[in-house]
């Protein structure tokens, strides 16, 4: 009986990852129902920004933030926190990237539901004209993450599921995060936005509670990245994410010099120096670590889009202050408590349960931050109407 019960408790983990990474069906009818909206409804397809805000979306006097996303309603809630939360709002530029099937929901959605004061620009990857390199190395980044993919989901299904020990890294590789193209196109913001300095780059499943503008004018002394690395340690040090949590230590091909107990900077919200990027080889370097992975057979890290990142901004990043973000949200327990919900600037629901969701994480639900959920309840109430 005892062996029963410990199988039904894994297998409703499992069932739970499973149900949590799929696509929702209200939000995939959202996009069709927007699609439509785009297709019939010439608002729909005004111009984003319009003509007389297209000069910001290259002028370095303005806060420019970055997202890469396919997920319209994440989308939303992101810049709508921001911009709620910011003592400046006519200051923000937004710049959201998308594949080519979310283009038309994308843009449909923003230029209905303008906003008054920031500007939010909405690009397809269709639009860029990149370089015959450029696009050689995202076909070859791409090809090698959906080996992960496959080696991973083989492992799987060979596995016992009721005594395997390793489901979750099986069931992570196989999430869309690690799958997406959006997720690992960041390597190649610096080509993507050439015009520009300096940004912040927002993860999709984040939500912005206070005023992030003075993260413009930090001093990254030099480095490429500023990133919070000691988020909320205390005696226990970011439990779960110390390199020793990312990466193979045990296989030659991993520096030695490494620290395994050092914490690894978070990806959530960062700050990028693109000037000091373009004059370094980290996306080089990216690549090498992707193609040593595939010849080790994949087992040089854990699977997710953060170990080779890890390895690439080796020594290129600049330590922030914690109170600029609180990870590891999203889960079914989490060690942050509510004040400290409540001081840092961006939440990171980096686990399964996201903020759109109905399933969504109850830690925001004993803050404040209780207000800035309704940014996606409000959004959804807007799927139901139509």
């Amino acid at each position: 009986m005892e062996q029963k019960v410990q199988s039904a408790k894994k297998r409703e983990l499992m069932y739970w990852y499973l149900a949590s990474r799929g696509v929702p069906k209200s939000l995939h009818c959202l996009c069709l129902k927007l699609a439509e909206e785009y297709a019939v409804n010439a608002m729909a397809r005004s111009c984003l920004p319009p003509p007389e805000h297209v000069s910001r979306l290259a002028d370095t006097s303005f806060n420019h933030i970055v997202l890469l996303t396919d997920n319209v309603l994440a989308a939303s809630v992101v810049i709508s926190s921001t911009v709620e939360n910011a003592a400046n709002p006519e200051k923000l530029v937004f710049h959201i990237v998308t594949d080519k099937k979310t283009y038309s929901p994308m843009h449909a959605w923003f230029a209905t539901n303008r906003l008054k004061s920031a500007v939010v620009e909405v690009k397809g990857l269709h639009q860029y004209d990149w370089s015959q390199e450029v696009n050689v190395g995202v076909k070859q980044m791409l090809e090698i993450h959906h080996l992960i993919c496959s080696h991973y989901y083989n492992n799987l299904k060979e596995n016992d599921l009721e005594y395997g020990g390793e489901h979750q890294n099986f069931l992570e590789a196989l999430s869309p995060s690690c799958l997406s193209l959006m997720n690992h196109l960041r390597i190649y913001i610096p080509e993507l936005f050439p015009e520009l300095n300096k940004i912040v780059f927002l993860d999709d499943d984040v939500v912005v509670q206070h005023d992030i503008s003075s993260l413009w004018t930090l001093d990254l002394n030099g480095k490429i990245v500023g990133a919070v690395v000691d988020s909320w340690c205390g005696e226990n040090c970011c439990p779960g994410r110390k390199y020793k949590d990312y990466l193979n230590f045990s296989h030659p091909v991993i520096p030695s010099h490494l620290d395994q107990d050092r914490c690894a900077w978070l990806s959530g919200m960062n700050i990028f120096d693109l000037e000091a990027w373009r004059r370094s080889n980290i996306t080089t370097s990216y690549h090498k670590w992707l193609k040593l992975s595939l010849n080790s057979g994949f087992t040089l890290w854990q699977p997710g889009v953060l170990p080779p990142s890890l390895l690439a901004f080796q020594g290129h990043v600049h330590p922030i202050d914690p109170l600029w973000q609180v990870a590891g949200l999203g889960y079914r327990s989490s060690s942050a408590g509510g004040q400290i919900l409540e001081a840092a600037a961006v939440l990171h629901f980096n686990g399964p349960a996201k903020p759109w969701l109905e399933i969504g994480s109850p830690e925001g639900q004993r803050t404040k931050f209780s207000g800035t959920m309704m940014y996606s309840f409000q959004i959804r109430n807007h799927e139901n109407q139509q």
